[in-house]
């Protein structure tokens, strides 16, 4: 039996939607996976460094027979097919993807922690989280839904329906 994982996706260089629709359709190819759901596509303002343009972002869940470790690798082989440059933190990216969630695994692994460091005060990683997923409990920290009540104050705009 596979564990229920949870994928975030953001792009903010060359062409982002067409980057995380792909991301997204790569994701469904990943081995030892079954993919469940995909939220719809987000606008969002940067974080950290606000002088680069706006991500887009999106969440999808998989179900995993991958260790997290392993699943964490597939993730970055598929940000390096994109073009992905690891330089400074949070700067502008072709993309972006980050293991949120890997069942109820905590872990405080400096190349693996888990749940995500940041997750329960990003709402955009919230928001489309929240979407296909309302009543997910994130461990130690609390529900999906009233996390992102704590992020109101950060501006997240629905592009797209949910694709799947």
């Amino acid at each position: 039996m596979g564990q229920r994982c949870f994928i975030a996706l953001g792009a903010n260089l060359g062409d982002p939607l067409a980057t995380v629709t792909a991301a997204v359709a790569a994701l469904r190819k990943l081995p030892d996976t079954e993919f469940v759901a995909a939220s719809s596509l987000y606008r969002t303002a940067p974080v950290g460094l606000k002088h680069q343009p706006d991500f887009i972002n999106a969440v999808v869940e998989l179900v995993a027979v991958l260790p997290a470790p392993t699943l964490l690798d597939a993730l970055f082989s598929i940000e390096a097919r994109f073009g992905r440059q690891r330089s400074v933190k949070n700067a502008p990216r072709t993309l972006d993807l980050d293991l949120l969630l890997y069942g109820d695994a905590t872990s405080d692994d400096p190349q693996l922690t888990l749940p995500h460091p940041r997750l329960h005060e990003r709402a955009f990683v919230l928001a489309p989280l929240a979407e296909i997923a309302p009543r997910l409990v994130v461990p130690g920290r609390g529900g999906v839904a009233e996390l992102l009540l704590r992020c109101a104050d950060q501006s997240v705009e629905k592009l797209s329906p949910r694709t799947v």
